[in-house]
């Protein structure tokens, strides 16, 4: 059915929504993967892309960065077909081996505590499989793939995590551009994103639209974000509370930590402890390893500039630590239910003093939505299996951090790059239909859901 620049694209997962992202491009019989993702809402093989619209066994699955929407099914999916290729950029190799080790202890304790049989989905030993057919590029490289059929490959900084990238790649007479999540802002650590050479034709445009329902006005400059939060942090250290700042594991955590004790060099915080918990840790090891990929003009801060927590889980322990005033940052960002930020919340929403603040999107559907929409005496489970508890703190702000390009920013794009077929991912149903409905350029558009097929023609 393929002919020269025809390509057959499907959607495994994240069509409509954000979550296992996984997309199949398949040009002459060569099949291309874009990222392999789990969905941080679903559990067990629910999780997962539906690896059964796959055409036949892929060739190549290339990962856009290493958030765990984007490639917490690699294991799962080099189990499955083994001897698959894939490729990412050198720090994403190393994060994703990382954070995809973590993913195999959580699995073992959610089998264990919550009796999710299908757990864990990979173990340790697949975590190096996959990671030994991963192969890290550098960015702005071209690099020949393909399986009898000739395709180039560019990884190119996408500016929103360290490593991401935004994936070009040239099939015969067919060009594409997956943008996997990019950030045109200036972060504390990341640069702005950069762009493709404007001499190359892009034919397909695969977009992501997860700012697409938000109005830009509602989105600060990374500094006034970071003066608002200030001004919140110290009011809560001079009424004596501690300011917990539920954080992704991988980019939010890094930031806040520079972002914290830049404020404390600078004087614009009391010089309290600061606390970190959880997989970010780990991850700043990474950040620092690869310190050269950050923007130049930031300085990384050491690591012990941060206590580290590991008891968060007693509760004696985490009551005597709010007794002092101090910072935490601590996983996870969305706050589902057990997890550091989740249970150190638990033990901070009874009491009036503290502050609780979100800095990164909250789904409508977890636990930090909630909290950030709650009231004085409603009550929420924090805990899975504890009685929940009724709220009392009141002060529970949203930051705007956001490591997400704005919808205007995105409509910039498609018109600047003016490619003849645009497909809008990675975002909910509200976005997604703002970005079709608001592009002007005349390209064929298509917001696919999962399962859904489309033939792309350049």
């Amino acid at each position: 059915m393929n002919s020269y620049g025809i390509i057959n694209f499907s959607v495994l997962g994240g069509g409509g929504e954000v979550g296992a992202n996984c997309f199949e491009l398949n040009c002459n019989g060569t099949r291309i993967l874009l990222d392999c993702g789990t969905h941080p809402k679903k559990e067990g093989l629910e999780c997962l892309p539906d690896f059964k619209l796959l055409d036949g066994a892929p060739d190549i699955c290339l990962l856009s960065h290493a958030h765990m929407d984007h490639c917490g099914a690699l294991p799962y999916l080099c189990k499955n077909f083994p001897g698959t290729r894939s490729f990412s950029t050198i720090p994403t190799r190393a994060i994703a081996d990382r954070m995809l080790r973590s993913s195999v202890a959580v699995m073992d304790i959610l089998a264990r505590e919550r009796q999710i049989y299908d757990y864990p989905l990979y173990d340790h030993s697949d975590v190096a499989y996959a990671t030994r057919f991963l192969d890290g590029l550098p960015y702005n490289q071209p690099f020949e793939i393909g399986n009898g059929t000739p395709i180039e490959l560019q990884f190119i900084n996408a500016g929103h995590v360290l490593g991401g990238a935004s994936i070009f790649l040239k099939f015969p007479g067919h060009n594409v551009l997956y943008t996997g999540d990019i950030s045109h802002r200036r972060q504390f650590l990341m640069g702005a994103r950069e762009q493709l050479d404007e001499q190359e034709r892009v034919d397909t445009l695969i977009i992501e639209s997860t700012l697409g329902a938000t109005e830009d006005g509602g989105l600060g400059s990374y500094a006034e974000e970071t003066e608002r939060l200030a001004e919140s942090i110290r009011e809560v250290i001079d009424r004596g509370g501690t300011v917990l700042i539920p954080s992704f594991a991988l980019g939010r955590t890094q930031e806040m930590i520079n972002v914290i004790c830049h404020l404390q060099e600078k004087e614009r915080l009391p010089q309290v402890p600061v606390y970190s918990v959880g997989l970010g840790r780990a991850i700043y090891q990474i950040y620092d390893r690869y310190a050269d990929y950050l923007h130049p003009d930031c300085e990384l801060q050491p690591l012990d500039r941060t206590e580290s927590l590991k008891n968060v889980w007693e509760k004696s322990f985490v009551e005597k630590l709010l007794l002092r005033p101090s910072i935490i940052i601590a996983t996870s960002g969305m706050m589902t239910e057990n997890t550091p930020s989740a249970m150190l919340a638990q033990s901070m929403a009874s009491h009036s003093h503290h502050g609780i603040f979100f800095v990164g999107y909250l789904d409508p559907d977890t636990l930090g939505y909630h909290l950030l929409h709650s009231s004085r005496g409603d009550a929420l489970q924090f805990e899975l299996g504890a009685p929940p508890v009724e709220i009392v703190l009141e002060d529970i702000q949203q930051f705007r951090f956001s490591a997400h390009a704005s919808r205007q920013y995105l409509l910039d794009m498609v018109e600047r790059l003016n490619p003849q077929n645009v497909v809008y991912v990675h975002g909910d149903s509200d976005a997604l239909a703002w970005m079709e409905q608001n592009s002007s350029n005349g390209a064929r558009s298509f917001v696919p859901e999962t399962g859904h097929k489309l033939i792309l023609e350049a």
